[in-house]
C-alpha cells in the first residue's frame, strides 16, 4: 500500500440528520419511541465524528458536515462549532448525493468521500483505506449488508446516482452499474452494517433485545402517600421506567407506587442512598431523580432530550416553580432560576437529570445527611454545563406552607452558602432538621 501523504485538497463529507424525535430513524421507533429513536441516531452520528475527527488529525483531510432538518444554528449547538456546515439541499438522496460531490470539486478538492452517519463499527483504517483507493480508481464503494452502500468515494464528478428507489435492496448493484457505464475504474473497500431495522440493533446492542427506555424516572419516597398518585400520573410515559425507591414509608406510599405502574425497591431511609440505588436499577440511557412532590412538565422526555443534545451539557434540569401562586413566592422562584443560571446551581426539586454513563464517571450522589443534590450538582459542574430546561417542573410548596416564606427562604440559603464554604454536612443537617 503506497504511504499517505497530507493534502488540503482531500474532502470527507458526512451526510447526518438532525435527530428530532418522530423524524429519525422511523423502522426503529415502534420499538424504541420515537425519542429513543432520536438519541440513538444521535449516538451513532456523534460516534462516526468523533472517529472522522481522529483520521484528520492523523491523515489531513477537511470534514464537512452536510445536515437535512434542523438549521445551521441547531446543527452546531450539537455537534460544535468548529466543523463547516452545509444543508444537504432538495431533492431525494441521489440528488443531494451528487450535488455535495459537484460542489466539492468546484471547490477545488481532489479526492472526495461521503459517508453515512450510521456505522458505529467504521475505524480510521476505513478512511485511509478510501483514500488509497482513490489514489489509482476513479470510484470506492464500500457496501453495506443491506444491499446499498456506507461510503462512496471519486475524485471527479461522475452522476452515478440515479436510483429509482433508495430503500431497495439492489442500490449497491445500481449504482455499480451506472459506474461502469460511465467507465469508471472501481474499487471495493470492507461492507460493513447500518443501524436501520431491529435486527441490525440486536446485533450491535445485544441488550436491546429486553427493550431499553430512553429514560428511567427515580423517585425517592418517605411517607409520601399524598403525593406518589399525582407524580406518578405525570411521570408515566411510554418512553420512561418509573422507578421509586422507598426509604421505610410508614404509609400506603410504596403500595400506591407498585399500584400506579412503578417499579419498587425498598432501602434503608437517605435520599442519597435511595437516589443512588435507583441509577443502579435503572435500565434507560438518561437518569431523571424526580422528587415525590415535584410534578414533570408535559413531554418532559423530548424536552430533556433537547436539553442534553447542546454540546458542553453535562446535564439539565427544569426550571423552578410551585403550586403557591403569591407575590412572595413568585420572587423565591425568580430568585432560585437566576441562581440556577447563573450559578450553575439548581436544586433537586427542579428535577435534574443526565446520562447514565455521566453518573458513573461522577460517582453518584454523596452520602450526606443534607443538600446531597447541591453537593452532586458541584460535582458534575466540574465536568460540564447544566442547563436549564425552559419549562418548568411544578414543587409542592408544603415546606413553605408549613415554615414560613422567611424562614425556609432563609435556611435554604444558610445551607447553600455553608456547603460552599465548607461546613460539615452533618452541622447543616442539624440546622435543617
Amino acid at each position: 500500500m503506497k504511504s499517505f501523504q497530507k493534502s488540503k485538497s482531500l474532502l470527507v463529507i458526512l451526510f447526518c440528520r438532525y435527530p428530532v424525535p418522530g423524524h429519525v430513524k422511523t423502522r426503529l421507533i415502534p420499538v424504541l419511541g420515537p425519542v429513543g429513536a432520536a438519541n440513538l441516531h444521535r449516538e451513532l452520528t456523534e460516534t462516526v465524528l468523533k472517529t472522522l475527527i481522529r483520521a484528520c488529525v492523523q491523515m489531513g483531510f477537511e470534514i464537512q458536515i452536510r445536515f437535512d432538518g434542523g438549521s445551521s444554528k441547531k446543527i452546531s449547538q450539537w455537534l460544535g462549532s468548529e466543523h463547516v456546515y452545509e444543508e444537504q439541499g432538495e431533492g431525494d438522496l441521489g440528488r443531494r448525493m451528487y450535488g455535495a460531490f459537484h460542489d466539492a470539486f468546484l471547490k477545488g478538492y481532489q479526492r472526495v468521500i461521503l459517508i453515512g452517519s450510521d456505522i458505529p463499527d467504521m475505524k480510521l483504517g476505513h478512511v485511509r483505506d478510501a483514500f488509497h483507493v482513490l489514489e489509482d480508481n476513479d470510484l470506492v464503494l464500500a457496501p453495506s449488508t443491506d444491499g446499498g452502500y456506507w461510503l462512496v468515494g471519486l475524485k471527479k464528478p461522475v452522476d452515478i446516482f440515479q436510483i429509482t428507489n433508495w430503500g431497495s435492496h439492489n442500490v449497491f448493484e445500481q449504482t455499480m452499474a451506472q459506474a461502469k457505464a460511465h467507465g469508471l475504474s472501481i474499487q471495493q473497500i470492507e461492507p460493513l452494517s447500518d443501524i436501520d431495522t431491529m435486527e441490525d440493533l440486536r446485533i450491535w446492542r445485544p441488550e436491546y433485545e429486553t427493550g431499553h427506555p430512553y429514560l428511567s424516572v427515580i423517585i425517592p419516597t418517605l411517607n409520601e402517600v399524598e403525593n406518589i398518585d399525582l407524580t406518578l400520573k405525570k411521570a408515566l410515559n411510554k418512553e420512561a421506567e418509573v422507578i421509586v425507591v422507598d426509604g421505610g414509608s410508614r404509609d400506603d406510599t410504596k403500595r400506591r407506587a407498585e399500584e400506579g405502574g412503578a417499579r419498587v425497591a425498598s432501602s434503608a431511609p437517605g435520599r442519597a442512598v435511595q437516589l443512588n440505588m435507583g441509577a443502579d436499577m435503572a435500565k434507560g440511557d438518561v437518569l431523571f431523580f424526580l422528587h415525590a412532590d415535584t410534578r414533570p412538565p408535559d413531554h418532559f422526555v423530548e424536552c430533556i432530550f433537547r436539553t442534553l443534545m447542546n454540546q458542553g451539557t453535562i446535564a439539565g434540569a427544569f426550571r423552578f416553580k410551585t403550586d403557591l401562586d403569591r407575590p412572595l413566592m413568585k420572587a423565591i422562584e425568580y430568585m432560585t432560576n437566576m441562581r440556577s443560571r447563573v450559578f450553575n446551581l439548581p436544586y433537586g426539586d427542579q428535577g435534574l437529570f443526565l446520562s447514565k454513563n455521566v453518573f458513573d464517571v461522577v460517582g453518584g450522589f454523596p452520602d450526606v445527611p443534607v443538600a446531597e443534590d447541591l453537593y452532586f450538582v458541584r460535582r458534575l459542574a466540574k465536568h460540564g454545563r447544566i442547563r436549564i430546561a425552559p419549562v418548568p417542573a411544578v414543587t409542592s410548596a408544603r415546606r413553605w406552607r408549613q415554615k414560613g416564606f422567611v424562614y425556609t427562604t432563609v435556611i435554604n440559603a444558610i445551607i447553600l452558602m455553608g456547603c460552599l464554604l465548607g461546613v460539615p454536612p452533618k452541622r447543616l443537617a442539624s440546622l435543617y432538621k
